[in-house]
């Protein structure tokens, strides 16, 4: 059995302060620090490509796994919904060969936003699973500043770029109990690039209502699938969409503060890649029951149960 067996995430160097423009946006700092809770969001080169971000967080994984060898891949996902060019070809083919990887790889893109970790997590361990895979790398790259319009400050200042990769091989550190998945298109207007504009547009309002509600229901419909209590659970992960939604969620669960951190706010919401950017700084510390939860574009939302081996 394969599953998680290390995380290593890249962040660009490139740091828009979201603080020091407050008067500039219009906007209270008590409003983005508060409610936001971005202070700061992290930002791609205008020379980065999505392939390029990927690369990142894979030379971030060798040094934390020097003992991985590029030959002995033999499954690549790549979940973005901001692909290279066109998105053809696909981004993972280009990321394969930009990393040097054998052609002895089955490397296909996942497209999902906020919810896709969770899906690529179960998809790819599933595959590798039936195939008998030994080493695949799970990678969310998903660069919003792509399709945001930066006088758009209803999106402008929640999203920041970022890449992670999920290490998945045998011996793992963490395997996935079941898995809970939902969609909803009917609310996809919600969160869309405008086919005429081709920039980013969100409802605020139906996103946070969406949020709040069918989150956590999902959530309690996971735990029982699971023979869980929310107390048996040691760390709630949730997707990063803002501070004033992660604390809507702590309340309306009825779970302690500090098992649902916020982790975000010098880094921005950065899509499929916010659970792992989290997950990666809990690898070694000890909490045995994990619950992680994505839900955004879509709507999708997805809800797993990590168990630390």
């Amino acid at each position: 059995m394969v599953g998680i067996k290390a995380i290593a995430s890249y962040i660009p160097e490139r740091r828009v302060s979201n603080v020091d423009r407050a008067e500039e946006v219009g906007k209270e700092v008590d409003f983005i620090t508060g409610k936001v809770g971005f202070t700061s969001l992290q930002r791609k080169s205008d020379g980065e490509e999505t392939s390029d971000l990927c690369v990142g967080a894979f030379d971030a994984l060798l040094k934390k796994q020097p003992d991985i060898k590029r030959e002995d891949i033999d499954c690549l996902i790549v979940v973005t919904q901001n692909p290279d060019g066109f998105g053809l070809p696909h981004t993972s083919a280009i990321v394969q060969h930009k990393l040097g990887l054998s052609e002895n790889v089955a490397a296909f893109d996942v497209s999902l936003g906020c919810s896709g970790f969770v899906y690529g997590l179960d998809v790819i361990q599933a595959f590798m699973n039936a195939q008998g895979l030994q080493h695949g790398l799970l990678f969310t790259a998903d660069p919003y500043s792509k399709v945001i319009d930066p006088l758009d400050y209803n999106t402008e200042l929640l999203f920041g770029d970022a890449a992670a990769v999920t290490y998945i091989a045998a011996q793992p550190i963490f395997i996935s109990r079941k898995s809970t998945f939902s969609t909803n298109a009917r609310l996809s207007h919600s969160i869309k690039v405008n086919e005429d504009t081709r920039v980013l547009s969100m409802l605020g309002n139906n996103v946070f209502k969406f949020a709040v509600t069918k989150v956590p229901a999902q959530i309690e419909q996971c735990l029982e699938q699971n023979g869980l209590e929310k107390s048996e659970v040691d760390l709630y992960l949730l997707h990063q969409g803002s501070k004033y939604i992660v604390d809507n969620l702590i309340t309306a669960l009825g779970v302690e503060a500090d098992k649902a951190p916020f982790l975000a706010a010098e880094i921005g919401n950065t899509v499929s890649s916010s659970i792992p950017l989290m997950l990666e700084q809990y690898m070694e510390t000890g909490e045995k029951t994990i619950l992680i939860s994505g839900f955004g574009v879509g709507l999708s939302w997805a809800t797993s149960i990590l168990e630390r081996l």
